[in-house]
């Protein structure tokens, strides 16, 4: 399926799990008694819409953050001790009171799930926690929604007290808002939390309604292709955009963006500064390719749901600026290879600034494709390019316990 030789999507749950389990057993000396796991996912379409009230369309991918845990040993005192093996690196997080931001910043995460149990009065077990993923760190597939919902999953486990699924989602996105000081939509926590293997979801970011839009033709794949240029949406940038929106909102006289449509903004081009108008022009446009794209795909029109995948990304590298050099690279190769060539469409998919892109492929065509987008990236900008071919997950489950 890859060049790499990647394990077969229905195995690879299966062999995180049992990594999780045996590297807990080896650092705690005593075997798991709770394995959740929690999926990242790509988005096909609807980037930068969701903290502006409007829809997106994403999808669980194979690809997982499993943690393994048990009761702490008695005399440990009252916390969670959290090892990421990942970056080898273990934290100790208080469970009397909400834990404080600090170093290292990837337990942030973890910190803000633990704030968000506590601030809705649970009493949380001491635990010893062990975390393994396979979701690409600052690729966009979203490792941190990953972690959140992985960790939400395992402390409503352990405390016997399941969440219903939507507030665990808004419990996480706060996480990322007051813990990571990322300004998000409730997009990534979501479908991490309620994705299912029978394809995508629109999910109106307003309302919180959901639609399931199917995607199980097998003669048609997504390949995820990764730049290796990590984003960081904390970084300032995304929360810049973030402030547009709300400012072009602000002048047009909508709660949110998501709330405006295309006539709305043109109309108010000559009274909106350059900026904010591309920026709020691509959020209304989004909206209606989101809806659009929803369409083609539950219709299997692929060639409609590839040219809505082109026109999101020109809108996102020239309206919002969010794209960057190898991203726009990547869909070159794509839209140069073609449909003949089996290739319908592509975009960055995620945050930006880095990351990966997506790309809508005849299954039977995908592994040539891989290898012509890693040629045509490694000759344009001497960096490896890795891929892989996404199908639907099932959102954050029980694994053991």
């Amino acid at each position: 399926m890859s060049p790499t030789g990647r394990i077969d999507h229905d195995k690879r749950e299966a062999v995180l799990s049992g990594t999780a389990a045996s590297d807990f057993a080896l650092r705690f000396g005593r075997p798991p008694r709770w394995i959740v796991a929690a999926p990242g996912r790509v988005n096909l379409i609807g980037d930068h819409t969701d903290y502006s009230g409007g829809l997106v369309l994403p999808m669980a991918i194979e690809r997982y953050t499993v943690i393994a845990a048990a009761p702490a040993v008695a005399g440990a005192g009252r916390r969670l001790q959290l090892y990421s093996a990942a970056v080898n690196q273990s934290v100790d997080i208080p469970l009397d009171s909400p834990p404080s931001v600090g170093e290292p910043s990837w337990a942030n995460y973890a910190r803000g799930v633990v704030a968000g149990f506590l601030a809705r009065g649970q009493v949380l077990p001491a635990l010893d926690a062990l975390v393994v993923s396979d979701v690409p760190l600052g690729g966009g597939l979203s490792s941190s929604a990953a972690l959140e919902v992985a960790l939400a999953t395992l402390l409503e486990t352990a405390l016997g007290q399941p969440m219903d699924v939507a507030e665990k989602a808004r419990l996480c996105r706060e996480a990322e808002h007051e813990y990571a000081r990322v300004p998000c939509g409730i997009m990534d926590q979501l479908i991490s939390a309620m994705g299912n293997e029978t394809g995508a979801l629109l999910i109106d970011c307003r309302t919180g309604q959901t639609q399931a839009v199917p995607f199980a033709d097998p003669t048609v794949s997504l390949l995820i292709a990764n730049s290796e240029v990590r984003h960081s949406l904390g970084a300032g940038a995304y929360a810049l955009r973030r402030s547009d929106c709300i400012e072009a909102a602000r002048a047009l006289g909508v709660p949110e963006l998501g709330q405006a449509n295309p006539a709305m903004v043109q109309a108010a081009e000559a009274k909106l500064p350059g900026v904010l108008y591309r920026r709020a022009r691509h959020v209304v446009t989004e909206n209606e390719r989101a809806r659009a794209a929803a369409q083609a795909f539950a219709a299997g029109d692929w060639r409609t749901a590839g040219a809505l995948m082109y026109e999101s990304h020109r809108s996102l590298r020239d309206d919002f600026e969010v794209s960057s050099p190898e991203l726009d690279t990547l869909v070159e190769l794509a839209r140069d290879i073609g449909e003949s060539d089996g290739v319908f469409g592509a975009r960055m998919t995620g945050g930006g600034f880095g990351g990966c892109t997506v790309t809508l492929v005849a299954t039977d065509r995908a592994s040539a494709v891989g290898t012509r987008l890693a040629d045509g990236y490694r000759q344009r900008h001497e960096r490896a390019l890795t891929w892989f071919i996404a199908r639907p997950s099932r959102g954050a489950h029980v694994i053991q316990g």
